[in-house]
Formats: structure tokens, sequence, C-alpha cells
């Protein structure tokens, strides 16, 4: 039931696509379609809670389309039923945000027709149940979010963003679809049922491994497979951005998740040290690159990276505990890293969110054109503020408790026999410590700049608050984001299913303990309690704001602030966002970007201002992907004399190749 429930909810979607494509460039479209995604959004989260938290057994149906001897299966188990969780809260809160947002669209006829079609998508993929549909789905799921993207494709960097986009989503989808085939065998049993019984031999069992790294971390945006991931996020509309960074990247986590914890079998040890290295990498370039920008969509996009990262620093670890069946050591960093998808889905869709308001009011992305906001827009900046609260991983908000269960999974590793482990998991202990850490110094330099201070250009002046649509869905999911903060405890019993059918085990009941604290291990190793610190928080603030406005105004006089003897200070005279980043940029920079700065002072007399150009290398695209680039261009120059041939020749060339299959085919047999 459940199963043709969520089938019908994305025939729904399917149809509503349809729908707008034959209304998109009317005026009542833009409600119509966000509506009707919104309502069967909301549906098919009913139902995959109901498939998460009823404890029925897995949900199965066959559609008699696909490979013609095996259909088309679908199945909802737990793992399923979370991530659909996660895509239908997701695309039901940009939908609510488009019904505002889509008011304001230059393109409407380019974006209504694909978004219904995009979260179809998403929900196919997650309830795939054989290789073929599941591939397809994935496929689905890639060219309506490209088409999403060059939605504007009059802008020349939009353009751009959408071809590396298209490039690696196709690189991506070839290499999970040599992962099935490896994993089907020579039978060709495509279904997944078959795959779990189809145990492989190590060496192909790793090689499984690094294509389902290479496939579903390219979409997902691991180091150094996320050079779309800045590109594309801001080319496209902003509530798709949201769905981009903040479910559309998990279903690329729930692939790697169905693959490697479920279809693989029993893992090898070393699997976690690839895995762990990866995402460590991945957490720490990627806040380490999102300091360095101006443009805040682009530091939201590589703020996604950082989380990336850490979810697969969970993965890693759950991989290694498993492999050495520590059993309850694996649930404890399995479910970390499931929290932790649920958390960023929620505050990096809220940020987006915010950035697409501040975008709306003012036409600017750049933060160095901005300030001042928190006057004009009182409601984004607080949302956007409890937003950066959480990504930032500070107590009560969410954020922070996905990431203490990590270093509490962490802290389990010293009894690992293996040394490799004993090294590479404190190396990427060290390096979430210094992400959490620059995540913090990222978000007050992208909140600060946006919305404090005074207003840098007229855009900023004049901005304004955007419509109700948008602000419901923004208090929507900071109201989560804290919701999940301060009660932590029951989403991690929500997990069990999920993380009980992967390792075997599962944490301790948390609902039983007292206050709503939660254990990670047992009462007497560690606990921590939300709702004590957000309570303690509350009652601390409003004492502190009761005592200075009641006790101490009446012994102030008010007077304007000192200003240095230049009474009309100018804007500019405020921290940039590329000045609050140069410490920072000057420690890691000149080996991580190989920063350097260019200075210009005028001579004494010259009434020229001195001048500052920093140059920021990406160093990733420079040695891996321009050579690749280099090389196919070079390669296709010399293969282009084969358009311009005969006929005679043309039938040469066919018959020798005809010739070398052969020969290969022999000698295969």
């Amino acid at each position: 039931m459940l199963a043709t429930l969520a089938l019908l909810c994305t025939a729904a979607l399917l149809a509503t696509s349809a729908l707008a494509i034959a209304t998109a460039r009317r005026f009542v479209a833009t409600p119509i379609v966000y509506g009707a995604c919104l309502a069967v959004s909301l549906v098919s989260l009913g139902g995959a809670l109901d498939g998460l938290l009823g404890g029925a057994e897995p949900a199965t149906a066959v559609l008699p389309f696909g490979l013609p001897w095996l259909g088309a299966h679908f199945r909802i188990d737990p793992l399923a039923a979370f991530f659909l969780i996660v895509v239908n809260l997701g695309s039901a809160a940009a939908s609510l945000y488009g019904i505002g947002y889509g008011r304001h669209e230059s393109a409407p006829h380019r974006v209504l027709p694909l978004f219904p079609a995009f979260l179809a998508g998403m929900n196919l993929v997650v309830l795939a149940d054989d290789a073929f549909t599941f591939l397809l789905s994935w496929e689905f799921m890639s060219l309506t979010s490209w088409g999403l993207v060059m939605a504007h494709h009059r802008i020349s960097e939009n353009v751009r963003a959408g071809y590396i986009y298209i490039i690696m989503a196709s690189f991506g989808t070839l290499c999970l679809l040599l992962a099935f085939a490896l994993l089907a065998g020579p039978d060709g049993a495509y279904g997944f049922e078959a795959m779990r019984t189809n145990r492989l031999g190590p060496v192909l069992s790793a090689l499984v491994l690094a294509l389902v790294l290479l496939g579903a971390g390219s979409k997902a945006g691991l180091v150094p497979l996320h050079v779309w991931l800045p590109l594309a996020h801001p080319a496209a509309p902003s509530h798709v951005s949201a769905l981009m960074s903040g479910v559309m990247t998990k279903v690329a986590v729930y692939g790697f998740i169905r693959i490697v914890l479920d279809l693989l079998g029993p893992p090898e040890w070393w699997w976690s040290m690839v895995v762990l290295a990866l995402g460590g990498v991945s957490a720490a370039l990627g806040v380490l690159y999102a300091l360095m920008q101006h443009d805040l969509k682009r530091l939201l996009a590589y703020h996604t990276v950082e989380n990336i990262g850490i979810i697969y620093i969970g993965l890693g670890l759950a991989l290694a505990f498993q492999a050495n069946h520590v059993t309850w050591a694996a649930a404890l960093a399995l479910t970390a890293a499931l929290f932790h998808v649920f958390n960023h889905s929620l505050f990096k869709s809220l940020l987006f969110f915010g950035s697409g308001a501040v975008l709306t009011a003012t036409g600017e992305r750049d933060m160095e054109h901005l300030g001042g906001l928190i006057h004009q827009m009182p409601l984004t900046a607080f949302t956007f503020l409890v937003g950066c609260v959480a990504i930032s991983a500070l107590p009560p908000l969410n954020g922070f408790v996905s990431e203490w269960l990590t270093f509490q999974a962490i802290l389990q590793s010293p009894d690992l026999p293996q040394w490799g482990l004993k090294v590479f998991i404190p190396a990427a202990g060290g390096l979430l410590a210094l992400s959490a850490a620059l995540a913090a110094a990222c978000f007050v330099k992208a909140f600060g700049v946006t919305f404090l201070g005074r207003p840098r250009t007229s855009a900023a002046v004049n901005a304004h608050e955007v419509d109700r649509f948008s602000v419901v869905a923004m208090f929507a999911l900071a109201g989560l984001c804290l919701l999940a903060g301060v009660l932590p405890g029951f989403v991690i019993d929500s997990l069990t299913p999920v993380v009980s059918g992967l390792v075997g085990d599962r944490m301790p009941v948390q609902l039983g303990v007292p206050w709503l604290s939660i254990v990670p291990i047992a009462e007497g190793r560690s606990s921590y309690n939300g709702l004590l610190i957000f309570l303690f928080i509350a009652v601390s603030a409003s004492l502190a704001s009761y005592a200075i406005h009641r006790l101490a105004s009446h012994a102030l006089r008010r007077a304007p602030p000192w200003d240095c003897g230049y009474p009309n200070a100018s804007p500019i005279t405020q921290y940039t966002a590329g000045s609050f980043a140069q410490p920072i940029r000057r420690v890691f920079g000149t080996s991580v970007f190989r920063a350097r700065e260019h200075v210009r002072m005028a001579p004494p007399g010259d009434p020229r201002p001195a001048l500052l150009h920093v140059d920021i290398r990406d160093l990733i695209w420079e040695m891996l992907y321009a050579p690749v680039a280099r090389a196919v261009d070079a390669v296709a120059g010399r293969l282009n004399v084969l358009q311009f041939q005969t006929i005679r020749r043309y039938l040469s060339l066919v018959f020798a190749a005809l010739i070398v299959l052969l020969l290969i085919l022999v000698m295969w047999l």
C-alpha cells in the first residue's frame, strides 16, 4: 500500500509537470504548479513517516515496464522511507517557498515544467529496487536538474555551469552503471534482492566501492568531484538551489549507502580509510573554499561540500566498526551520519531560501554590495541567523547534535586493531574539528557582512521584506532546526529501524532517559541535553535583556557614537567579506589556493587610491580537470579528420572495427 501511494504521488508530480507545460506562460500557473507540488509532497511525506515509524514490513510494487524480463521494481524499506522523508520535506518547503518566489521568476516557462519532474525523479531513485529503474531514475533526476540550472541560459556563466554539470552527471551515471554490472554478475541479476545474495570477491568488491565513490560522490559533491557544485547552485533559481544542495546531494548519499552498506555485503576494514580520507578532505577544503567567497550562494554551495564530508566521515566510521564487528559503535556512527543528512537538508534549504530572499529584495548576491538588511528584512535576518547557528554546529540547534555524535563515534576508535584506522580516524576527527571552527567563522562573516552594519549600496538601502509564503517556509525550517536540536532523542529513536537493518545493532533508547537527554553509549559515559541548554540560554538572555533595559538604562546618557572625528563615515570603511577572511586566507591560502596579494600604492602626492588585488587559484581544477580538458580537445582535433572522408574509407573503417571486435570476442571466449 505504501509503495503504491508513493508511486501515485510520483505520477501526480509527472502529471503536474505536463500541466505546467501547457500553462507555464500564464500568471496563474505559478501558484497552481507549486501548490500541487506542495500537496503531493505532503501526502508522500505522510506515507514515508508511516513507513518509518509504523514498523510495517517493507512494501513492494512491480510495474510492467523496464527491461522485458525484469519489469520495474519498487520497494520502501526503513532506509528508503527515511530518505523519502528527507526528499519530500525539502520538496514541500521548496514548493511553499516557490509560490511567492516564483512570482519574481523571469522565465517561469523554463522552470515550472521541470520543477515537479525533478521532484518525481528524486522520489523514483529512492523507490527503485532494481538497477535499471535506479539508473533510469538517476539520469532523469540529473537531466531535469540540469534543465533547471540552464533556466537562465542567456547568462554565459550559467551555460558553463550547465555544461560542466551535465558532464559530471554523465560520468557519475557511467560509474554507477559499471558498479551495478559487477554486482549483477554474469547471470544479469539486476534486482536488488538478487544482488544481496551475490557475493563478490575482494578485488571486485573494491572495484565496486571505487565506482560508487566516483558515481555517487560526483553527485554528492565529494572532493575532488565537487567542481560542478559551486557553479550549478548559484545558477539555478534559489528554491531549486535549496533542493539540489539540501536534497539531491542526499539522494546521492542514499545511493552510496544502498550499494555499499546493503548490496555489497560485509565491508573490509580498509574501505573505511578511503571513505574517511575523502570525507575529511572534503570537510576541510569545502569550508576553506567557502571562506574565500563573496557570492552568497556560492559560499553556501561550498558549504555543501563541507557537510557532505561530515556525512562521509560518519559513514567511514560505520564501515570501520562494522568490519571489526563492533556493531554498537557502527550504529552510533551511522546514526550520526543519517542525523546529519536530515539536519543538513533543513538548515541548508533554509539558508538558500534566505539568500533567495536577499536576491529578490536587492537583486544582489555579492555580499560586498549588501549590509544593514536586518533593518529592512528583520524576518529574513532572523531565520537566516538561525540557519547560520545551526550550520555552525552551535547548541542548542540541530547541527551541533549530529556533529557531537560523530565526535562520540570517533572517541570509540582506539579499540580498533588496525594501525591504519588508528591514524586515519584521529586525523579525520582533527579535520572535522577544524571545519567546525572555520564554519562558525564563515557564517559570522556571511551574516555580519550581509545583514549588519550600514548599507553599502542603494540596492541594500531600498530592500524590503519578501512575501509571506517565503517567510512561512523559512520559519517552518527554522522551527524544525530548533526542534531537532532541542529534542534530538525523537529523531535518534526514529532512525533505529534504518540503523538496525544495515548494521544489526542500534543506539540505546533515548526517550527513556530522564530530562529528555541523549546518551550515545551509556548514561555513565556521556550525555547531552538540548532542552536544558535551550532553557538556560533563553532564561539567561531574557534576564540580561531585562537588566540592561530596565535597570541600567536610567543611568546612561545617550549620545552619538564616537566617530574618530569623521561625522559622516562612509559605508566603505566597514569590514568587507574579503577583509574578514584575510587572516584565514594568509594562514591557509598560500598552500591550499596559492593565494597571492598584489598591492599598488600610489607615490606621495598621487591622488589615485591604493589597490589590493588577491589572486586565488583552484588547484584541483588546474591539476586534475584542466589537463583532461586539454587532452580531450587535442584528441578531438586529431580525430576531426574522420568527419571529411569518402564513403570508401568509411566502409573500410567499419570493416576494420568489425574485425577487431571479432578478434576480441574470440580471445575472450
